[in-house]
């Protein structure tokens, strides 16, 4: 009913704005010549009404919440609706459940099929009062968008104002939520840093999370060292084998292959990227894991099917396309001038890719690989099922390791109050993991600017 009430109020002045602007430019021979088309006329219009019945839908989307819930307050019987806790919202829940035609598990109380009808009923008014009022406030609003339309008037600087106002309200989202971010995590990191010492958090070399609290004590191990080792053993791993592969295989399609190939090629890589990482798991887990494990075997070493080793294999050929496609469109960028110089002056293909094109396309290759850096930090369900959980100081990249993403799942896994370090750890270990790629980030900003070439 909401979409249907918005597109007919969007027809509705649109038409209106684009037939009025019509008749001025229509009469423009006797009159004055129209500043601005007939559709930034009826963009302006439509903006006129469609702003105000939005507004209204905004409010509702904003206080519904609060006005039911106050009025099955009111359904409640006395020594139900002055209790708190638990208690009140599963009473309000299941009234809730019971208006919107839902099941509910056991036996009905006497004042729950009442309760839950009248709520019904009052929800339906709700919605048709504010539906009612969203198409009153938008037809007020195009009766009086439309009364000041002149042929002189500028629309089209009106709506361009409103599209810029637009963008800069998406541009903002991201600012918004990466902020969100960070406050949620600061927060909550602070209310763990209240049970654990920040010492023994950073330093500590044993990660075994307890699951009692006493007082503003806890128990177990909260060092997030062998996580934070486990991160970057298995980054390392997938670095190593993704960073030569995809950078040649990036050469190599840029400067020698056919372009039919190419075109062949260059997809089938970039496939690697759209395939669910849960896939790549379960590839490690029975495929990767046990290869790696029988090798070892044949050459006298002993190599765990789920090990770092695995997991950083595997990690590897999932960021391979970051590198590779995103290295091969930076050296497309290099200007073919550079190349046709070093040929000119007698440099063979390779020592031109060596000593002109690689040095060119440096900055951009760098942040291709920070960027896979990044990638292979967070990565979660390949180490899950791929490096076999031991959050164990080791530098044996053929046992079995955890990252920090792990260790996040872990402790964010079944009932969680949120009311000891067991659960408030993850935001810690979440802030922490946000640190690491945000330092990259900024690092690879950093020599994008510094090493950047300017070309004409």
């Amino acid at each position: 009913m909401i979409a249907a009430l918005l597109l007919v109020l969007l027809s509705l002045s649109y038409s209106v704005g684009w037939s009025k602007a019509r008749a001025f430019a229509s009469a423009g021979a006797s009159g004055a010549k129209l500043h601005s088309r007939p559709q930034y006329h009826a963009a302006r219009l439509a903006l006129w009404t469609l702003v105000p019945a939005l507004l209204v839908l905004v409010a509702w989307g904003v206080f519904g919440d609060l006005l039911s819930r106050n009025y099955i307050l009111g359904l409640l019987p006395a020594d139900i609706a002055t209790q708190t806790g638990p208690a009140l919202e599963t009473a309000i829940q299941r009234v809730r459940s019971i208006a919107s035609g839902y099941g509910v598990a056991g036996e009905l109380a006497d004042y729950e099929q009442p309760a839950g009808q009248a709520l019904a009923q009052f929800n339906f008014i709700v919605m048709l009062v504010m539906l009612l009022a969203a198409a009153a406030l938008g037809i007020a609003g195009l009766l009086f968008a439309r009364a000041r339309i002149t042929p002189r008037l500028r629309a089209r600087n009106q709506v361009e104002q409103v599209i810029g106002l637009l963008l800069l309200a998406c541009s903002a989202v991201a600012i918004l939520t990466t902020l969100g971010i960070v406050i949620s995590l600061l927060t909550e990191a602070l209310r763990f840093f209240s049970f654990v010492n920040p010492l023994d958090f950073f330093f500590g070399t044993v990660w075994q999370p307890g699951f009692a609290t006493t007082g503003a004590g806890s128990s177990g191990g909260y060092g997030i060292l062998p996580l934070l080792w486990g991160t970057v053993m298995v980054s390392t791993i997938a670095i190593l084998v993704a960073l030569p592969i995809g950078l040649m295989s990036a050469i190599w399609l840029n400067q020698y292959a056919p372009a039919r190939i190419r075109a062949l090629v260059k997809p089938v890589i970039e496939i690697l990227a759209g395939i669910p990482t849960i896939v790549y798991g379960f590839f490690a887990l029975v495929t990767v894991g046990p290869f790696l494990a029988g090798f070892g075997d044949l050459i006298g070493v002993d190599i765990r099917a789920t090990s770092a080793l695995t997991a950083g294999v595997v990690m590897g050929v999932m960021i391979i396309p970051f590198i590779s496609s995103l290295s091969d469109d930076i050296l497309n960028q290099v200007p073919r001038t550079l190349r046709d110089g070093a040929y000119g002056l007698g440099a063979t293909q390779s020592e031109t890719i060596r000593n002109v094109l690689l040095p060119a396309a440096l900055p951009g290759i760098v942040g291709a690989f920070l960027l896979a850096v990044s990638r292979a930090i967070g990565e979660t369900m390949i180490v899950v099922l791929a490096a076999g959980n031991a959050p164990i100081l080791r530098a044996n990249p053929f046992e079995p390791t955890s990252t920090v993403t792990v260790s996040i799942v872990n402790q964010l896994t079944g009932d969680t109050d949120f009311a000891g370090p067991q659960s408030l750890v993850a935001f810690a270990l979440g802030l922490t993991l946000f640190a690491m790629t945000l330092v990259l980030n900024i690092l690879a900003l950093y020599i994008v600017r510094r090493f950047r070439e300017q070309y004409e």
